[in-house]
């Protein structure tokens, strides 16, 4: 009976234990299925998610992360892995990245002993001149008669010329008699020349000098009649067929033992130095001295900022100017490369490639003086764009480019998965520009190196055309901080105005008068009547100011205006009027002409 009661209490425990075993395998069945139907939900939302538009912006999944493969890969790695097998440790390799940039400082700085001040045999110091420097100011500013720009003769200095002057031009219209010069050397006559004429390319235009720069000396004539055109060294020179106060001539200056301009010895040295440090290196840290290189290099080299005006030695004033626009440039550099530069440079093997690509884009950028020259856009305004010739067809070209290279770049930032952030960030960027557009008073103004900034996050990718992109837009904000400074983004119509003109009313010229004396002719001119928020007219002869006359005064109103000229003066005048505000001469009429023979041909009159 034991027994049995042991079979069947064994035999109950079997069952339950089957039971069990059976609700386990249900249970967990139950688990297994509901775990798939989980996956498959979390799988059939996600490829909803990726089905509609965001989800396709996504990417692919996994993202395809670009990275380089260099060609001849042993061939690009040798030098830094022997570098690295020299100098094992990090502070050996620091202590020769020192030794390598003292060695460049010294080198630099005796470059630059071709702008310590110089004298003729004389002794007299020679005078540093920049491209637009001349001895007539603009805008009216040597005063009636010019009498603020004496002497007008018996004077000669030696002047010392920078290169790259013989393309500057006038950015804003220049009155020469009838015409009104712009976009081209402002250069009136053929040796001698006209004093508001630029004296370097006057020189250039001579033959005294180079496009590399040099030295010479000017002689102030007084007047000078009948100013001729000729084309000489590159340089198209402008007629005047009338007087001007002052002229000058420029010769060549035996007496002046002229140095070199530094850019081509310093081109050499920054290049190669930056060179080894770009095939040598594999931290993307490389990029801060190579930044500073590049910088001090533009500053002082390339394309140095103006000095002061007429002084003996530059030196100064660009040693002043970089140490001003370095500082803040270093920490632009700093976001920049914790942004977008790390992320290129980390990891990349392909030095040489490295080199060739992204440092040499970095100097084609920071060239940009040399380098897009030939692009007719001086400034990037609406006047310019609609005045300067060539400047849509060239502005149009450079936008088709430009969208090409974005197709490109929003391609590879959609195979690694970082699109949607890219497009909200240029998203946000743009609205920024649109509300800039909007504010009153001021006028957004995208400086080249703004221009860097804006597209520079766009580089953040380890591709060949990255890299060339990158190394440009460094190169154009460096020339652009290194040559003009942080220009505002928002500028008055006064700053953007410069010497230009005020869009202002003109007076409106009644037929003039003209009799003849004993002494010559006599002209009487008169206008319409002003508007009221003017104070007086400007008068212009021969480009150069005659006389300001006042509503206010009683004795001598601005009513008219009379000109004798006598009778052994034969040549052509011209005549140019214009309203006076708050002690400012506005804009003048077109040049009316006063022939020899006393008969007038004037601008439309009232």
């Amino acid at each position: 009976m034991v027994l049995v009661a042991q079979n069947a209490d064994s035999a109950d425990q079997d069952d339950m234990a089957e039971i069990d075993t059976d609700e386990e395998a249900q249970l967990l069945q139950r688990e297994e299925l509901e775990f798939e139907d989980n996956d498959s939900a979390a799988a059939g939302f996600q490829r909803r998610q990726r089905s509609g538009l965001l989800g396709r912006l996504k990417g692919p999944d996994p993202p395809s992360i670009q990275t380089i493969s260099p060609l001849f890969a042993k061939d690009q790695e040798f030098l830094p892995a022997w570098l690295g097998r020299c100098f094992p440790g990090r502070r050996q390799r620091a202590f020769l990245l020192g030794g390598v940039l003292f060695v460049w400082l010294i080198a630099f700085v005796i470059s630059l002993s071709a702008q310590l001040p110089i004298k003729d045999n004389s002794g007299r110091a020679v005078t540093n001149l920049d491209c637009v420097d001349a001895l007539w100011k603009p805008k009216n500013e040597c005063g009636i008669g010019g009498i603020d720009c004496h002497p007008f003769s018996n004077t000669s200095f030696p002047f010392k010329c920078p290169a790259k002057c013989a393309g500057v031009k006038v950015l804003n219209p220049r009155a020469v008699g009838p015409l009104d010069v712009n976009y081209r050397s402002l250069v009136v006559g053929n040796n001698p020349y006209r004093g508001d004429s630029f004296i370097c390319a006057s020189a250039i235009h001579a033959g005294v000098v180079g496009d590399k720069g040099g030295c010479g000396r000017v002689t102030l004539l007084g007047r000078h009649d009948n100013y001729t055109s000729r084309k000489r060294h590159g340089i198209e020179s402008i007629p005047f067929d009338s007087y001007f106060p002052l002229a000058f001539a420029v010769t060549s200056d035996p007496d002046t033992k002229c140095p070199s301009d530094p850019r081509n010895a310093l081109l050499y040295l920054d290049g190669s130095v930056t060179a080894l440090l770009s095939i040598f290196t594999t931290t993307p840290a490389v990029f801060f001295p190579i930044f500073i290189i590049i910088f001090a290099h533009v500053a002082f080299g390339s394309d140095p900022p103006s000095a002061s005006y007429h002084n003996t030695t530059v030196l100064p004033d660009h040693i002043s100017m970089f140490a001003k626009r370095l500082l803040p440039a270093l920490f632009c550099a700093i976001f920049m490369y914790r942004t977008t530069v790390r992320r290129t440079l980390h990891g990349l093997t392909a030095h040489v490639e490295k080199t060739v690509l992204w440092l040499g884009g970095f100097f084609f950028g920071a060239l940009s003086n040399y380098t897009f020259d030939w692009i007719p856009i001086q400034r990037l305004t609406a006047h310019d764009l609609e005045q300067q010739p060539g400047a849509k067809v060239a502005l149009a070209a450079i936008l088709v480019v430009l969208v090409a290279i974005v197709a490109g770049q929003v391609y590879y930032f959609w195979l690694e998965g970082r699109l949607l952030r890219y497009l909200a960030l240029y998203g946000f960027l743009i609205f920024g520009i649109l509300i800039c557009l909007v504010i009153p008073g001021v006028s957004l103004r995208i400086h080249h190196y703004i221009i860097g900034l804006l597209l520079l996050p766009g580089t953040s990718l380890q591709t060949r055309p990255s890299l060339v992109y990158q190394g440009i837009l460094l190169g154009l904000f460096v020339n652009g901080i290194a040559r003009w400074d942080f220009d505002s983004v928002l500028q008055t119509t006064a700053d953007l105005r410069g010497d230009g003109k005020f869009d202002s009313t003109q007076p409106k010229l009644l037929e003039p008068i003209v009799s003849s004396t004993a002494q010559g002719f006599m002209t009487s001119f008169r206008w319409a009547t002003p508007p009221g928020t003017v104070d007086g007219v400007s008068v212009l002869v021969n480009d150069v100011e005659k006389a300001r006359k006042f509503y206010s005064d009683d004795a001598d109103g601005a009513e008219s205006f009379e000109w004798e000229r006598p009778v052994e003066e034969q040549l052509n005048e011209y005549f140019r009027f214009g309203y006076v505000r708050r002690g400012r001469a506005l804009d003048y009429t077109a040049a009316g002409t006063l022939f020899g023979n006393g008969t007038w041909s004037g601008p439309e009159r009232g």
